[in-house]
């Protein structure tokens, strides 16, 4: 089924109608999932739906989930413009959401920001909408100044945060939330979209993206570039043989990070894609000596050449020793924390690849 464009999430929406006759819509939620499975589309066209003046005004109101799309309402909530809906999002150069945009600047404090916006009667609707998008973002600071609007929602109003996992929350933002879970989009629903949208040219094109990249729109759409994916390839070629070439691998790898521009967040954004292939690799290759051990056969790879050749060629560098590869995979989630907290690429490139090998040699030795 198909809800106002989205796919995939009808589940989600069909608890979203029961809460809404039941007349038990929440004050705040919690949108969790992968990146790019359509949680900050689904919140805007929550937020068209509640806003609806036609639906508003029609039998049911806006529990049947059904916005006109043509009513000034749903015209502005599309064009971005509703005064009631409020956005609040991680700006590209910070690495959290800063706190001004939440309670405004010191000279303006509590005057000014999401939570202030929030607390306003509403201008055209009946109610006030706000998503805070890049949840994830939030530091310590930014999600305690959240808690008072969290405990004492204003009259008439919705807050959305949107993130990747509950887990990366404070326990003070969990425990007053709905929590939303969404999944990953259906290989052959994401394929489609890629089609649709323009990313690949067929659905023979778009299914290995749509499976590499787990159902995720926004990771496909940025594995479609030709010379990454190649580069992907040869990561996974590189990681099979390790030790053999580390230090051209290192240099490799920080030169496709610095490929992507000068910018900082650019380059980040980069090396945390370049980190999870890594962490792919250590994931099937780990499933494939489980099933190597137990004697089934392991058909993931059919779609993904690259990645099969790549763990047939490191399966007997590891010899079955799935503990070896689950600190590879720990030293990969580490080097990914060390990108989120702005370490030096280059530094931090050549560290990950050393410890790696040091890990392979540590098993080759065994």
């Amino acid at each position: 089924m198909t809800w106002l464009g989205l796919e995939g999430h009808d589940a989600i929406v069909d608890r979203f109608r029961g809460t809404l006759r039941a007349g038990r819509l929440a004050s705040s939620y919690l949108f969790v999932g992968p990146e790019g499975c359509g949680k900050r589309s689904f919140a805007l066209r929550l937020a068209q739906s509640l806003l609806c003046e036609q639906a508003a005004s029609a039998e049911g109101g806006a529990a049947e989930l059904s916005p006109c799309g043509q009513c000034e309402g749903c015209q502005q909530v599309l064009a971005g413009t509703h005064p009631d809906v409020l956005s609040v999002a991680k700006p590209e150069d910070k690495k959290d959401i800063p706190v001004k945009l939440l309670i405004g600047d010191p000279e303006h404090r509590g005057r000014e920001g999401l939570c202030h916006d929030l607390s306003l009667k509403p201008f055209r609707g009946d109610r006030r909408i706000a998503i805070l998008d890049d949840a994830d973002f939030l530091n310590e600071e930014g999600a305690n100044c959240l808690l008072k609007t969290l405990e004492e929602p204003p009259p008439r109003s919705v807050l959305i945060l949107v993130g990747t996992s509950a887990e990366k929350q404070l326990p003070t933002i969990r425990s007053r939330c709905q929590i939303v879970h969404f999944r990953p989009l259906p290989v052959d629903v994401a394929s489609r979209l890629l089609v649709s949208t323009g990313v690949a040219g067929s659905l023979e094109q778009a299914e290995p993206l749509a499976r590499c990249a787990e159902g995720s729109l926004t990771r496909a759409s940025i594995l479609a570039d030709e010379s990454l994916w190649k580069f992907r390839g040869e990561l996974f070629g590189s990681l099979a043989h390790l030790p053999s070439g580390a230090v051209r691998f290192s240099k490799a790898i920080t030169s496709c990070v610095e490929s992507v521009g000068k910018e900082a967040p650019l380059r980040r954004a980069r090396a945390t894609l370049l980190v999870n292939f890594a962490i792919e690799y250590y994931h099937r290759l780990m499933r494939a000596h489980v099933a190597a051990e137990s004697g089934t056969a392991l058909n993931e790879d059919g779609n993904d050449p690259d990645l099969a050749r790549a763990v047939e060629a490191g399966l007997g560098n590891w010899q079955g020793d799935v503990e070896a590869i689950t600190r590879a995979v720990d030293r990969c989630l580490e080097a990914g924390s060390h990108v989120e907290r702005n370490a030096n690429l280059a530094t931090l490139v050549e560290c990950w690849i050393s410890d790696l090998v040091e890990l392979s040699r540590q098993k080759a030795v065994c």
